[in-house]
């Protein structure tokens, strides 16, 4: 089975040793993605903020893939605060439809650059 790496400009740089995301076969690995600006690359003020660039993220790596975020069948969540998890759930219903993907959901002492949510995703493509 081939590996592809999947990289967009949509999407913020990596800046380590890993990709955006690898394909392999029909499923898409997405690396976890942080609130920075694709353009920017300035972190995003406030959990909201920082959310909802999250996901502009994935969705950027999504169709950079050949899908889109309603292939997502897994989220992977890391946040600094239990407590935004509320807020998390807004975000996620203003961006998926049922049936909603599988998901997990923690908290973490710290998340690289300060930010307070990071979000990884697997997708899977027909």
């Amino acid at each position: 089975m081939t590996r592809q790496t999947i990289q967009t400009d949509k999407a913020p740089a990596a800046v380590g040793t890993y990709s955006q995301a690898v394909k392999v076969g029909n499923t898409v690995y997405i690396s976890g993605q942080l609130g920075f600006d694709p353009i920017t690359m300035e972190l995003k003020e406030g959990f909201d903020a920082q959310a909802k660039q999250v996901f502009e993220n994935i969705k950027a790596i999504c169709e950079a893939a050949g899908g889109s975020l309603n292939d997502v069948v897994k989220f992977n969540v890391s946040l600094t605060d239990l407590n935004d998890f509320a807020a998390l759930n807004e975000v996620f219903m203003a961006n998926l439809t049922e049936p909603y993907p599988a998901r997990a959901a923690v908290q973490v002492a710290a998340l690289p650059k300060g930010g307070v949510v990071e979000i990884e995703s697997i997708l899977y493509i027909e």
